[in-house]
C-alpha cells in the first residue's frame, strides 16, 4: 500500500487524513470494521479522486462520513428488496453507479470490490478481490474503468 499511497500523493487529489477518532467513530456507524488495506488507506488520506478533480473525476473514493449501504445510495430505502445490507458504497463512479464492498464476503481479512450499475442494481459485476487489488488496476487504468473495457487506455 506504501507504493500506491506514495502515487495518490504525488499524482492524484487526496483528502486530508482521517484522525483514528474518525475512523472509530465510521466503524461505530457502519458495525463493521476497515480492513488493513483500507484502515491505511484512511489514516492517509479520507478519500480522493483519481487523474482529475471533483466534480470532474471518474473515480472518486469516497470519504468515511459519505460511505454509507449501496441499497440507500442506489434505490434510497434500506429494505432487503432494494439489496444486500452488507454491499456499502466506496467509490463514486460520478455517473449514478459505485464500486461497492461487501463485508459479508471477506476472504483473508479484506471486501472484494463489485460494480454496482444502477439500472441492474443488486446484480454485481466483479471488479477486484481487495481495495488494495482495485486501487493498483485503477491508478494504471488510464482513467478507465478497467473492469468494463479492453480498449486503449485515456491519456
Amino acid at each position: 500500500m506504501d507504493r500506491l499511497l506514495a502515487e495518490v500523493s504525488r499524482l492524484h487529489f487526496p483528502r486530508l487524513p482521517a484522525t483514528p477518532a474518525q475512523v472509530a467513530d465510521f466503524e461505530a456507524r457502519v458495525g463493521w470494521m476497515l480492513n488493513e488495506d483500507l484502515r491505511t488507506f484512511y489514516l492517509h488520506c479520507d478519500g480522493c479522486d483519481l487523474f482529475v478533480s471533483s466534480p470532474d473525476t471518474r473515480f472518486r473514493i469516497l470519504p468515511l462520513e459519505q460511505i454509507m449501504r449501496a441499497r440507500v445510495a442506489i434505490r434510497g430505502k434500506d429494505r432487503d428488496e432494494a439489496g444486500a445490507a452488507s454491499l456499502y458504497t466506496l467509490v463514486d463512479m460520478q455517473d449514478s453507479d459505485y464500486l461497492v464492498l461487501d463485508v459479508a464476503r471477506s476472504v483473508a481479512g479484506r471486501y472484494p470490490l463489485f460494480d454496482a450499475w444502477h439500472e441492474t442494481f443488486p446484480e454485481l459485476v466483479p471488479v477486484a478481490s481487495s481495495f488494495g487489488e482495485f486501487l493498483e488496476k485503477a491508478l494504471h487504468s488510464g482513467n478507465r474503468a478497467f473492469w468494463l473495457s479492453s480498449g486503449p487506455m485515456e491519456e
